[in-house]
């Protein structure tokens, strides 16, 4: 059985078995994934507040539609639609965070990117 030779976050050592045959890095430590793991991640991202906002509209949709029918108190409704509303201004803070933090991903990789190639030119002190 051999190891992942990947490093974790935290600093230890990567505990997943992999087929020493083929590779020596799990999935999420593979030099030759971390583009692929990017995309995934970007995806995942974006998708789950997709969905959050279009439930969200709905709600308020359909509030909306129960308070014009008198199917719920207008009290409750305004209620109701500030709670929706502090949530869909949670949903955007996280959103822009991880927009955020995708494209400061993106940057140090290009970073690093300049970095290696300026050392494969001689380039730098």
């Amino acid at each position: 059985m051999v190891r992942c030779a990947g490093i974790k976050r935290d600093g230890g050592r990567c505990t997943v078995i992999v087929n020493g045959s083929q590779t020596t890095y799990c999935y999420q430590h593979d030099p030759k994934r971390a583009e692929e793991r990017r995309r995934n991640a970007s995806r995942a991202a974006r998708s789950k507040p997709s969905r959050e906002l279009v439930g969200i509209k709905q709600r308020l949709s359909d509030l909306a539609n129960d308070v014009l029918e008198e199917k719920v108190d207008k009290g409750v409704g305004a209620v109701a639609s500030q709670i929706l509303n502090v949530y869909l201004r949670a949903v955007s803070v996280e959103l822009k965070a991880k927009e955020q933090l995708e494209l400061i991903e993106r940057l140090e990789a290009l970073e690093e990117a300049l970095e290696q190639q300026k050392g494969e030119r001689g380039y730098g002190a």
